[in-house]
């Protein structure tokens, strides 16, 4: 008898802790896996790629309808792409609310500040001033999250990056620059980046998956741009687009958002919102060759040196490299 009772205590406890398993959330990794730097490369890849898309789009369509016509072709193929798999959005009403948060700090409100910025002011230089986001988020997080609060560390990080900033804008704020308010435009849509990323964290909290996230995003930002766009750029009023355009917007849709974004939710539930704000580093240098390559874009020293302060700044958010360098230095 006290066998038997053991062995369906034992039985209960298994299937007690298979239970627990399945409920319990993965720990935030703050050093990445390999795998998550792949990811991160990828994204870097991808989103560089992306400036060069932007600035071929909004040469030709207006920056709320380019905004509208990205947001809708990628709702639709990662609705498409959700189904094709045998799954279904079903995402609670009262979980919308969250969405359209996050669609507007993640899609409509940026890529309209981006798609207006870079008709004044090169790629490049967009993608360096969205290189401060993660310098924004660990300010956001320290505020709004229990597990990636301010160090001493990051704090200095996000001085040096500040620097930056003032180094790039500074000249032009001085001066009175023509290119300032698109600087600007550039720099609020990063800070938009930095709030989505923390904000975006409580999706995997409630057990909603990266692609269902995404997904309803894009849903949201494409039905919260539609009466925009058509009321104030009144597009069937304007020429027809190029080939290029077109194309363009259907590679920033499809890949730089409908699949970049599925992967860009799965980092921020494995690695959190700062590390995975870190792509925003790897992205200037993409941007900047294509942006040489296809336009002949040319930066100023200035954009480079404050480029140079927000790598630094990161480096000393991240940890990695000073952790890596002090055992040296000791040796």
């Amino acid at each position: 008898m006290a066998t038997a009772s053991k062995q369906l205590f034992e039985r209960k406890r298994r299937d007690a802790n298979a239970l627990q398993a399945d409920y319990t959330l993965p720990m935030i990794h703050n050093v990445m896996t390999s795998r998550e730097w792949a990811t991160l490369g990828a994204l870097a890849l991808i989103w560089g790629a992306a400036f060069s898309f932007i600035k071929i789009a909004v040469s030709h369509i207006d920056p709320l309808t380019y905004v509208w016509l990205r947001l809708s072709i990628a709702a639709c193929g990662l609705y498409l792409f959700m189904r094709l798999r045998g799954h279904r959005l079903n995402l609670p009403l009262p979980l919308w609310g969250s969405i359209l948060v996050l669609a507007l700090l993640n899609t409509t409100i940026p890529f309209a500040l981006f798609g207006w910025g870079q008709q004044h002011i090169a790629s490049g230089l967009a993608a360096i001033l969205n290189a401060t986001s993660p310098i924004w988020a660990v300010l956001v997080a320290h505020a709004f999250t229990a597990d990636e609060k301010l160090t001493p560390a990051r704090l200095i990080g996000v001085l040096i990056g500040v620097m930056g900033v003032a180094t790039m804008v500074g000249p032009d704020l001085l001066a009175g620059g023509g290119d300032l308010l698109a600087q600007l435009a550039c720099l609020v849509a990063a800070f938009c980046y930095a709030l989505a990323g923390v904000w975006a964290r409580r999706f995997r909290k409630l057990g909603v998956t990266p692609i269902k996230v995404a997904t309803g995003q894009l849903l949201a930002g494409a039905f919260v741009m539609a009466p925009f766009a058509l009321a104030i750029d009144q597009p069937w009023t304007r020429l027809m687009p190029p080939a290029e355009a077109w194309a363009a917007i259907i590679l920033l849709a499809l890949l730089c958002s409908a699949f970049a974004y599925v992967l860009y939710f799965r980092l921020i539930d494995s690695a959190g919102a700062t590390n995975a704000l870190l792509v925003t580093l790897l992205v200037p240098p993409v941007a900047i060759l294509l942006g040489t390559l296809l336009f002949g874009e040319r930066l100023a020293t200035s954009h480079f040196l404050g480029l140079g302060l927000i790598a630094l700044g990161l480096a000393a958010i991240d940890g990695r490299l000073i952790a890596f360098a002090l055992p040296r230095a000791r040796a």
